[in-house]
This record gives structure tokens, sequence and C-alpha cells, in this order.
């Protein structure tokens, strides 16, 4: 019977937590055992090439004496040739590498899971070859994926709690809005697109104040292609980040302010005041209008509780501290 000592190094947060939950990895042979040990610690800085990666697992492998090694990692890694990778391996040292938003982010754990179990199979199997082997990501679908994978990754949702200062002057803005008439006569005089345009504009400025204020805007360390490329990437996943965490707020403005409307409004007497029929699906118009004015006035006139949550928005900021945390060790 063997058994093989297998260790699992997981950069902190997320990618951790999923590792965690593989600690009861089975092997598919019989006769063989696995011996899982996880490790959180970093790894890679930067979206760097899977060698880098590669090489610091294997001085982890020796330090530890496990028999195999698998990374996994939150950022993107790419090859030489700067093609977007999903895993990385040296079969002959016995050291992968797999990048978590490369696999797409919905059902991650099972994913991560799977792609562990075969990569530590093959690695595990005597007869394999010692080739070094790269899974690229196809060039469009794969950066699509990838660029999904980072914002699921950043969970947009936890921006709420983050913006709480920012929302709740939104709804005291909204409330008092809801009943002036002179807001009602704008509503009423808007047009479905042009609220449109409103939602669009008054979520595009808050993105942008969010942006400047935590100062999450990255830019290339140097003026390379794969510098540029990253800063791309990085910028991009934040930007959609940001705006899937102030589309949910906007929502839950809207809803906050319907239901204060339907509360305290008569559409007879709004009615009386226009000169026209107003029934419930104008309380509706009102509220969304208000939600657009509102995101603009609270969100832009008051402050964050905490830019934690608004700067996990940014891999940029988290590989700031993952820098600086493999410096200190």
């Amino acid at each position: 019977m063997r058994t093989l000592r297998i260790g699992l190094v997981a950069e902190p947060a997320a990618p951790t937590v999923i590792a965690r939950t593989m600690t009861d990895l089975d092997a598919p042979e019989a006769g063989d055992s696995w011996d899982v040990d996880v490790e959180s610690e970093p790894f890679t800085t930067g979206s760097e090439d899977g060698d880098a990666a590669v090489g610091r697992l294997q001085e982890r492998a020796r330090d530890q004496d496990w028999d195999l090694v698998v990374g996994l990692t939150e950022l993107p890694l790419h090859d030489c040739e700067g093609r977007h990778l999903l895993v990385q391996t040296d079969a002959e040292q016995r050291v992968a590498v797999l990048s978590l938003p490369a696999l797409g982010g919905f059902r991650m754990r099972s994913r991560a899971t799977a792609v562990v179990r075969s990569l530590v199979a093959g690695m595990a199997d005597s007869s394999s070859d010692g080739d070094e082997r790269r899974v690229l990501l196809p060039p469009l679908r794969g950066r699509g994926r990838l660029l999904l994978g980072m914002v699921l990754a950043n969970r947009p949702w936890l921006l709420v709690p983050g913006m709480k200062s920012a929302l709740v002057a939104a709804l005291a803005t909204g409330a008092v809005a809801t009943v002036n008439s002179t807001v009602w006569l704008l509503a009423d005089s808007l047009s479905w697109w042009r609220l449109v345009v409103a939602t669009v504009v008054s979520i595009g400025l808050v993105v942008g104040w969010l942006v400047v204020d935590a100062d999450l805007w990255d830019r290339p360390e140097d003026g390379s292609a794969p510098a540029r490329r990253r800063t791309r990437l990085y910028n991009a996943s934040t930007v959609v980040t940001l705006t899937t965490g102030v589309t949910i707020c906007y929502a839950v403005l809207f809803l906050v302010n319907l239901a204060w409307a339907v509360f305290v409004l008569d559409p007879d007497v709004m009615g009386g005041f226009l000169g026209s029929s107003v029934g419930y699906g104008d309380l509706c118009a009102l509220a969304w209008f208000v939600a657009s004015a509102a995101t603009v006035g609270g969100g832009l006139g008051s402050g964050l509780d905490t830019d934690e949550a608004i700067r996990a928005a940014a891999y940029s900021k988290r590989e700031e501290e993952r820098r600086q945390r493999l410096a200190d060790e």
C-alpha cells in the first residue's frame, strides 16, 4: 500500500476556503492512499507566468517533504507568449498550479475538486512521463470566462456593507424627494428611455467616484505588453465588480422607494396636482426617477464606512497585500 503526502498550497481568502474542502480526496486506485495537507500562504505575485509559481511551490514541497504539491491561486496565469492558462504542471517535479478564476466562477468548489483530483492522480501515476504541461484557455471565450471568474471571486454583493453610509444617505434623500411635488412633475415628464439614461449615468457616476476615492485604477508597472494586458484585465474586473455592486444597491434603493411611495402617496392626490390620471405604474416611474437622483445625491455626497470591501473589488489592491506579505516572510 502506497501513501502519498500531498500538499495543497492555497492563497489566502477564497482559495484557502476551497482547498480546505479537499482534505478527504480519495485515491482512484485501490491500494493507494492520499494524505492531504492544506497550507494557506501567498505564492504568486502579479499575473505572472506559471513557471514562477511552480518554482515557489517546488521549494515549499522540499521544505515540507511532500510527494507532490498543487497550488491554488485566484490570479490569472499566463505563459511566456501571454496566453492565459487554466493549469500548468511539471510532472517530473510533481508540481501543478491551478488558476481558480479560469474555471469561470460557477460551481467553483466542485470544478476545482475535480481538477485537483485529476492533477494529483496524473502526477502520482508512475507511468506518466515527466513533461511540463499547460492547459490553455480558448483565446476569446476563455478570456470572457476568466473575467467572469475574477468578478465572482471579488464577490461584488459584499460591496453593500462597505457602502452602508452612502446607501443610508441615498435612502434618506429618496424619502424626502418622493413626497416633493416638483419631483412628481419631473418624473411625470420623463419618458422610459430618459429614465434608463438616468439610471446608467447615476450608476456610472458612483462607480467612477469609488474608483477615484479608493484609488482602485491599476497602472502598468512598465510599458511591456504583458504589463499592459494585466492592467487591462485587472481594471476590467474592477469596473465590472463595482458596477455589479452598485447596481445591487440601486435595486435595493428602488424597491425601498417604491414601497415608501405606495405607502404614503395617494394616486388621486398626485393626479389632482398633476392634472392627469395617476396609477400605480406612475408610482413605479416616480420611484425609478427618485432612485437615480438619490443615488447621485446621496451616494456621491457621503463617505464610506470602510474602504476594505471596496478595495477588495480590485485585484491590484489584493496583489499589493500579497506582495507585502511575501516580502515580510
